[in-house]
């Protein structure tokens, strides 16, 4: 991979095949185990890239004044709710404003433009499809209270009914993980569509659900960030943290989205703007590791032509999982608009050849 230029990451598939050593006398049982292998490997399954979302910030669907004034937020993901912000009796009004605001975005908006609907089942999902598809620049859904992989494909089927068909492949899925049974299910959830893009936590929603005690040191929400976040990077998907309620502490929400980078998510939940800018800023890699990063690259390469797969940089072992590492923080950097900068080695060599000349 060159330092300059992304490397598109595609989550694969790949079957796997167990070898069980036994003893002649169970050669029976053996064969019997042997008729259920696969026969082969799966091929891996293209996925494109997942979109960058830092920040992922909603928006009530049924205030037009909070409506407007998303124009001019800088959140990588402008989110407009026709869920729990709603009351029941505005979710028809909600739904004709947020058809409104993504009919007459400006084309070259830079963040994403979602909306989250009702969840399925709640008898009002089909209703919110129905009107929002129809948008000619929805760019994604967040389906709340996901429970099996029916909930994301039954969205993804009314897509391809109800969407421009030039609309169809632009249209991302984002799955709300919020109960007991959500997390039981992470792994046929977060394979069950093409579409899908991200999970996020919806952690007072799980809290309500197996009815625990929400406390400041969120030790108790442990389990299912880390079940989501390894769940979503094993296949290929966007792990996005809890929403920090505190939101008039930057403090808090500071220490939030350091633990969470630390866990191993990409971005963040927002409900209030004054959180926006602080979750883009947290959620992009450090300085530091953006130029270590590229001195990692640029010598694995150089090193990769002479044959060698592990070497020493400044008195530490570099080995391919330490550059699948760099290349992450570069893709990371690059894709929140930070500069790469020119490894000090590349420089070295650049004046010496011109010395030389």
């Amino acid at each position: 991979m060159s330092l300059f230029t992304l490397r598109s990451f595609t989550a694969t598939k790949s079957g796997c095949s167990r070898v069980i050593h036994v003893s002649r006398k169970f050669s029976r049982l053996t064969r019997n185990y042997a008729s259920d292998a696969p026969n082969k490997v799966e091929a891996p399954v293209q996925k494109p890239v997942p979109r960058t979302r830092r920040a992922l910030f909603y928006v009530p669907g049924s205030e037009e004044r909070k409506i407007k004034s998303s124009l001019n937020l800088t959140a990588d993901s402008i989110v407009y709710d026709l869920e729990d912000s709603v009351a029941f009796t505005r979710k028809g009004v909600a739904r004709e404003m947020v058809f409104d605001i993504l009919e007459s975005l400006p084309a070259e908006s830079k963040s994403e433009r979602a909306v989250r609907i009702n969840a399925v089942g709640s008898g009002l999902e089909l209703d919110d499809l129905n009107v929002i598809l129809r948008a000619k620049h929805l760019e994604g859904i967040v389906i709340p209270k996901v429970r099996s992989p029916k909930d994301v494909q039954f969205v993804s089927r009314m897509i391809d009914s109800i969407a421009p068909k030039e609309n169809r492949s632009n249209i991302r899925l984002v799955a709300s993980i919020e109960s007991a049974l959500a997390i039981m299910n992470l792994k046929e959830i977060a394979t069950s569509d093409p579409r899908l893009d991200a999970l996020l936590f919806a952690a007072e929603d799980y809290c309500a659900d197996v009815g625990l005690i929400r406390t400041p040191s969120r030790k108790e929400l442990s389990f299912a960030r880390q079940n989501i976040v390894t769940t979503a990077c094993a296949y290929g998907l966007q792990p996005i943290d809890i929403v920090c309620i505190d939101f008039r502490n930057d403090d808090i929400l500071r220490e939030e989205c350091k633990e969470g980078r630390e866990m191993g998510y990409l971005g963040k939940q927002a409900i209030h703007p004054c959180q926006i800018d602080i979750i883009q800023k947290m959620f992009l890699p450090d300085e530091q590791d953006v130029e270590r990063a590229a001195r990692i690259v640029y010598n694995y390469e150089q090193h990769s032509k002479k044959g060698i797969g592990a070497f020493d940089l400044d008195g530490k072992v570099i080995d391919l999982p330490v550059v699948k590492w760099a290349e992450g923080i570069i893709a990371r950097a690059t894709s929140g608009g930070m500069d790469i900068p020119v490894p000090k080695e590349k420089r070295e060599e650049e004046n010496y050849l011109q010395k030389t000349q």
